[in-house]
């Protein structure tokens, strides 16, 4: 677990504050963004105000009632190696709410095969890297002998990429791998396993350098980098509740329904931040927001090229909510092959629900699907799960829903490193946080907490406070 470094820059206690009494910060947008920017510069003793539009926080990763229910708007995981979101559920207080698999575990169904031949097995053992996946892939039923062994070569192909290579943007992951070697089967039943669920973009469509970082990260930096975790809990227990709890004890003055209208700059320095009600005058402004509406609130000559800003394409994720009246999956979760079923997650305790069974299907890449009428989606997905789920066969439908998140993430497309700007602007005070902009990382909650981190890192440094107690993953945040 990466925690909050407790020392100040260079040994000193924070005299430095004394530049800036009474600095005052503006956060615009309760996603995790804007909660971690918030929580980090109050933590470094800042005053901090909290402005979201919507009725809670969370961003786009929350829940909401459904009869007795609580749903989540879709199923988020996260990896070991993300050690900025772990850093954040441990300032909340959700880590144990949160866990991490003890070993990376996935199991892998082809419905394409003969019932009792379908089931394959993404897991590692405890040996260094790259020999943690070799026994797995080694017996990975749903590759030729001949195709694992291509996969094996463009893994170490891939691990000797430099990710600091800004070439590596300009490229598609889909091509790289049929440079290497890789199939149209080893790319579906291996790479886009991994990279649609990760990237929300097929290989083709997806920036070699984006998918670079997430197979050298996730599979090929520590054996237990790619280790799942995810929520036991609602996400609104997590991205909400606990995370408005935190922002109270830090003195964090957080204000939902409250949507910000301007920003303006002021003569004499500091920013005037407009909403229906109120205008509050700030030392700092955070903009934690979609980069659409980062856009439209910028003033003019923040960015050099503002409209790059509507160039970040994005991508939608379908969420597909089934309630059976018995039990249909044995296991927490699998992913398949040869169904338009992507991942499936059970969510019967989470919810609440008391009898009988919910899953929750998560289907990234979703353009063609994304507005089809809930008819239409009931009358592909019940056969699918049906033909995946034995025990689904004669099972009751209790209920069947969707969620839709049309913009769900930044689309991870060739070129898109060239438009994600840091978190500093040019405009003085004013620094940006969302996972769209510059972190390195595709549009993961990660992403989202590690920007929060570096643009409260930017404006600590403009107001003269320490960044001494910002957690130790500043570095590569910023």
């Amino acid at each position: 677990m990466t925690h909050a470094n407790g020392t100040r820059d260079g040994g000193q206690v924070a005299d430095v504050t004394a530049l800036r009494p009474g600095a005052h910060a503006v956060v615009v947008g309760g996603g995790l963004a804007g909660v971690t920017s918030a929580l980090a510069l109050a933590d470094a003793g800042v005053r901090v105000t909290l402005l979201e539009g919507r009725p809670r926080l969370g961003g786009l990763a929350f829940s909401f009632r459904r009869g007795d229910l609580t749903v989540d708007n879709g199923q988020h995981v996260y990896l070991r190696c993300c050690t900025a979101y772990r850093w954040f559920l441990d300032r909340i207080g959700g880590t144990a709410l949160a866990p991490v698999q003890d070993r990376l575990d996935v199991p892998v169904l082809d419905v394409a095969r003969p019932e009792g031949r379908r089931l394959g097995r993404l897991r590692r053992d405890a040996l260094p890297v790259p020999l943690h996946l070799g026994r797995s892939l080694a017996t990975y039923p749903h590759l030729s002998l001949a195709e694992r062994a291509s996969v094996g070569r463009a893994a170490l192909a891939l691990k000797g990429l430099d990710l600091a290579d800004p070439a590596l943007d300009t490229q598609d992951f889909g091509s790289w791998l049929a440079a290497h070697g890789q199939s149209p089967r080893a790319v579906e039943a291996l790479w886009d396993l991994v990279g649609v669920a990760t990237l929300n973009a097929v290989a083709g469509d997806a920036s070699l350098g984006l998918a670079a970082m997430v197979f050298k990260t996730g599979l090929l930096s520590d054996p237990g980098a790619a280790d799942i975790g995810w929520a036991r809990v609602p996400l609104g227990e997590l991205h909400d509740r606990l995370a408005r709890r935190a922002l109270d004890a830090a003195g964090v003055r957080t204000e939902v329904r409250t949507r910000v209208t301007s920003l303006r700059a002021k003569e004499n320095g500091g920013w005037s931040v407009q909403v229906p009600d109120e205008t509050l005058d700030a030392d700092a402004v955070v903009l934690a927001v979609p980069q659409r509406e980062a856009h439209d609130l910028l003033p003019d000559g923040a960015l050099d090229a503002p409209e790059n800003l509507l160039e970040i394409g994005t991508a939608p994720i379908l969420n597909i909510h089934v309630i059976y009246d018995r039990k249909v999956l044995a296991t927490p979760f699998l992913t398949a092959l040869g169904t338009p079923v992507q991942w499936v997650f059970d969510r019967t305790e989470a919810s609440g629900l008391k009898e009988g069974q919910y899953l929750a299907l998560s289907q990234s890449t979703a353009q063609d699907e994304i507005d089809e009428p809930v008819a239409a989606l009931r009358e592909r997905y019940l056969p699918e799960l049906e033909r995946l789920l034995p025990r689904s066969r004669g099972a009751g439908v209790k209920d069947f829903f969707v969620t839709r998140e049309r913009t769900a993430t930044f689309a991870p497309a060739p070129g898109v490193g060239r438009l994600r700007p840091g978190a500093r602007t040019k405009a003085p005070g004013l620094y940006l946080a969302g996972t769209w902009t510059a972190t390195g990382w595709p549009a993961t909650m990660e992403s989202a907490v590690r920007s929060g981190v570096g643009a409260a890192g930017a404006a600590l440094g403009a107001l003269g406070r320490s960044r001494g107690l910002l957690p130790d993953f500043f570095e590569e945040a910023a």
